[in-house]
């Protein structure tokens, strides 16, 4: 049995290798829930996904809290929407760095953030990662499973799909800025299959498939 921590924010205490922001705004939106998970939902960064106020990934913003409210329907999630109660879910971002509002992080910005995800990744260790948008199913793909050549990056056509990686099942999951009428529910519904499967045998499986 996994026992990595019991602190909820930030648990690895990360540092920012940089700063964008102004004095008296947050530097960065660091991982935040159950740092002994199964499951790992990946954002893009806080600008997007939000978090610039709370300082807890997936707040503040229509896209984060659509992705929250997901988790909540399935339990994972109670408690304040800006600082909620999570059990068996972790929330990271690949650009935990907050930039001035309107910037969107460059090609430079994620490869400086990467090995900073990539080591709080590896210390959940989860079986299920759940990358959101395109900049965090590239990623994760890319990073973590043998398969992202097989893929052109349609993150539509990927949406609640399962792919099997290096060690952990990946569940990509549409921006939900553009979520059309199934979108939601397709994912709940992956997920409660998931939850209703022997999940914790997907790293075996995975680490010889992937």
């Amino acid at each position: 049995m996994k026992n990595v921590t019991d602190h909820t924010r930030n648990p690895f205490g990360l540092r920012p290798p940089f700063d964008r922001t102004a004095p008296d705004e947050r530097t960065a939106v660091f991982g935040y829930g159950d740092a002994n998970a199964d499951f790992h939902v990946i954002g893009d960064h806080p600008g997007s996904h939000g978090g610039k106020r709370s300082g807890v990934p997936f707040t503040d913003t229509d896209a984060g809290l659509a992705i929250q409210n997901v988790f909540r329907d399935l339990e994972f999630v109670t408690g304040p929407t800006d600082e909620p109660n999570v059990e068996n879910l972790f929330a990271s971002y690949i650009h935990m760095c907050c930039l001035p509002d309107g910037h969107q992080p460059a090609p430079r910005d994620y490869d400086d953030l990467e090995r900073f995800f990539d080591a709080e990744l590896r210390a959940i260790n989860a079986h299920i990662l759940l990358p959101v948008g395109d900049a965090a199913t590239d990623h994760v793909l890319e990073a973590y499973t043998t398969q992202r050549r097989r893929f052109d990056l349609e993150v539509d056509d990927l949406h609640a799909t399962e792919i099997r990686g290096r060690g952990f099942m990946v569940v990509p999951i549409r921006e939900p800025s553009e979520w059309d009428d199934t979108d939601r529910g397709r994912l709940v519904e992956r997920l409660e299959a998931i939850l209703a499967s022997d999940y914790r045998q997907t790293k075996g499986v995975a680490t010889t498939v992937g």
